[in-house]
């Protein structure tokens, strides 16, 4: 699928993340159930699906004919940054032809020694026709990503890194700023947790809207139905 098939599908809509990593109740050894999820997201209507691994990637694929956001959660000694951090990850979901590649592009020190910078020159000179989406925390990190040539840029870490804005729900400040000053279309995900919080996002100008948590993991789900009921 080609960057401007992508733009053009996704452009307003509603893509849903499907996860499950190795300690939540929805990982299954034997087999990815996240293709169960995203076909019941593309039944819904949403235009695109966001996933982690080799394994969860290729077989929801093979069920949904939607663009996938792919992403492989590593953990690397040296470095905070545990989303498709090494050029081993970009490699292996280039080889399963993953729509678009999403990155850590915050700006903390890498685990290689390398700067975010640097590291992205190399993938695109390895991969010229590479589709990415930088995941930051940050307006200036955001800023950086623009200036690196990244396809789009999603708000995915705000908050979630010790020196971005801590609020309780999405961060609507940041995705309003970086939609007013910079070109680079903006996918705005994180802690979007009811249809009014995607429909604000669209309303102040993001081009799209990542949800997972409040669709696809029911341990989340129903540990927030407990709290705000007080139990």
């Amino acid at each position: 699928m080609t960057k401007e098939e992508i733009l053009k599908k996704i452009k307003g809509q509603l893509i849903v993340s499907c996860q499950a990593l190795e300690n939540e109740p929805l990982y299954y050894d034997k087999m990815s159930l996240m293709p169960f999820m995203a076909k019941a997201a593309m039944q819904a209507g949403a235009k695109g699906i966001r996933a982690n691994s080799v394994r969860d990637i290729e077989q929801i694929k093979k069920v949904v004919d939607l663009p996938v956001i792919g992403i492989i959660k590593k953990d690397y000694e040296g470095g905070e940054q545990y989303i498709t951090v090494s050029m081993k990850e970009i490699d292996e979901l280039v080889s399963i032809g993953t729509d678009i590649i999403a990155l850590d592009c915050t700006l903390r020190p890498r685990y290689d020694g390398l700067t975010i910078n640097e590291h992205v020159k190399k993938i695109k000179e390895k991969y010229p026709d590479i589709v990415l989406m930088a995941d930051i925390s940050t307006f200036e990190e955001a800023k950086n990503a623009e200036l690196m040539g990244i396809d789009f840029i999603g708000t995915t870490l705000s908050g979630y890194t010790p020196y971005s804005k801590k609020v309780e729900g999405p961060d609507f400040e940041l995705i309003e700023k970086l939609v007013k000053e910079l070109n680079t279309p903006i996918i705005a995900e994180g802690r979007v947790h009811t249809p009014e919080h995607a429909k604000k996002m669209l309303e102040i100008g993001a081009y799209c809207v990542v949800v997972g948590g409040a669709i696809t993991r029911p341990l989340e789900i129903a540990t927030r139905f407990i709290k705000g009921m007080g139990l």
